[in-house]
């Protein structure tokens, strides 16, 4: 009997804590925080206050302000009533003026709750990746224009010509201070206001989202990518062949040199390549300067980007066209020049029309290499919105700015065009051998 009054005691208390697990999950899921498209202003059904004007600021300053020294500072705008949240590794210390205790007096528990519901929601969706205020930090409210917080003398609303700063010391007094040590991982600033003094719009959901984002698209590193990857292939393919050509006729010793020349940007990594091509063509060279001169300078222009890509795929091209050279019939060649055609006359009409189909492949597979450069472009032409930022140098500067959906969107673009090309290449070189197959027959 005693054993079943335990397991009844057990069951009771199992089904108390299965009753209590939903209370508990609504009371942590009590603040339903509505944030605007913008991510600047928020409300909270049946809130006292909403929040408005809201600006995450990743940095500050250690300048003078008005010529007087506030230790490290955060500019919050031009008006005393602001809220500012300090984000430490050690937890967040919130101000709240007194004059805003109307609506929010964070003297009062619900009040703090709500505001720190606020801060998190809008803090989290202003994260580019700099890291959000974690959900389990410690939180210290004040209404003082003065406070002590994580080794540091903090002052509120400090006026400035009219412009309100949040400035802060090392406590004691510290001479020469190491703020990438002692200052806040960021600080996050809004306006508490009325609820009905704020309006929010709501963020696009669904197809209409999908066609807001494509609308705020810059789509200028497409058409630079394709700008520069078509005039490069036409210098790729001009060269590759001459160069595959060019190696053919001299001697076997010197075959070997030319070779290495022609096939090492492709062992090397692209940054080497565009800090060769930089020493090279740089403005303290001669080349460089002749450019320069003559009023086409190339460091950091467009051109810039077509001779990076040029080099980098290059060897592709050299390296395919030789090798399609190499195979052909050398007797074939040598009844030509008997029957007395020229040596411009054999290429053009027996050399590339028996290759076509290894040249036209190594032709695209140069393409989607230059497509793809991204080390010696950055290197050698910089990284100019609109003039030599192309579809991957977008991706790796999208990404650091944290625009990850930008970088998403880039990203597809860039595999698209490579699924296009391996596609391309399995069609032809299946349709190649074919033919071939018949001839055989």
């Amino acid at each position: 009997m005693t054993s079943f009054k335990k397991i009844a005691a057990l069951a009771a208390a199992l089904l108390f804590v299965g009753a209590l697990l939903p209370c508990v999950a609504l009371a942590e899921d009590a603040y339903e925080v509505v944030v605007s498209e913008g991510a600047d202003a928020a409300k909270i059904e049946g809130a006292t206050f909403a929040v408005d004007g809201f600006s995450r600021a990743q940095k500050g300053s250690a300048n003078e302000r008005g010529g007087q020294d506030i230790g490290y500072n955060y500019y919050t705008g031009g008006s005393a009533d602001a809220a500012v949240a300090l984000v430490f590794a050690d937890g967040v210390i919130c101000y709240v003026p007194q004059s805003l205790h109307a609506l929010c007096d964070v003297s009062d528990s619900t009040s703090r709750e709500e505001l720190k519901a606020y801060f998190l929601a809008l803090d989290a969706a202003a994260d580019k990746g700099s890291g959000a205020i974690a959900a389990d930090a410690a939180w210290e409210f004040t209404s003082e224009r003065t406070a002590a917080f994580a080794g540091l003398d903090i002052t509120f609303g400090l006026d400035v010509d009219g412009s309100f700063y949040t400035g802060m010391l090392p406590a004691g007094g510290q001479a020469d201070p190491d703020w990438t040590v002692l200052r806040p991982d960021h600080a996050d600033i809004l306006t508490i206001a009325d609820p009905g003094d704020v309006a929010i719009q709501m963020p696009a959901t669904g197809l209409a989202a999908f066609f807001e984002f494509l609308a705020g698209i810059d789509l200028s590193p497409l058409w630079v990518t394709l700008k520069t990857t078509g005039c490069a292939i036409v210098l790729i393919f001009v060269l590759g062949l001459a160069a595959a050509y060019f190696t053919m006729r001299i001697p076997k010793r010197a075959q070997d040199i030319f070779d290495t020349i022609f096939t090492i940007p492709m062992v090397l990594p692209p940054t080497v390549c565009g800090f060769l091509l930089l020493l090279l063509l740089g403005r303290n060279t001669a080349v460089g300067q002749w450019f320069i001169d003559i009023g086409f300078p190339l460091i950091f222009s467009w051109p810039a980007t077509v001779i990076a890509a040029t080099v980098v795929a290059f060897p592709l091209m050299y390296r395919s066209s030789r090798g399609a050279f190499e195979n052909l019939d050398p007797n074939m060649l040598d009844a030509a020049r008997t029957l007395g055609w020229s040596n411009a006359r054999i290429f053009f009409r027996l050399m590339i029309p028996l290759t076509w189909s290894s040249i036209a492949a190594a032709t695209v597979l140069a393409f989607a290499r230059a497509l793809g450069e991204f080390g010696a472009t950055l290197f050698l032409a910089g990284n100019y919105v609109g003039i030599t930022r192309t579809i991957p140098i977008a991706i790796y500067f999208e990404w650091m700015s944290g625009n990850t959906d930008v970088a998403i969107f880039w990203t597809v673009v860039i595999l698209i065009f490579s699924f296009a090309v391996i596609l391309f290449i399995n069609l032809w070189g299946r349709r190649t051998t074919r033919y071939r197959k018949r001839g055989d027959g």
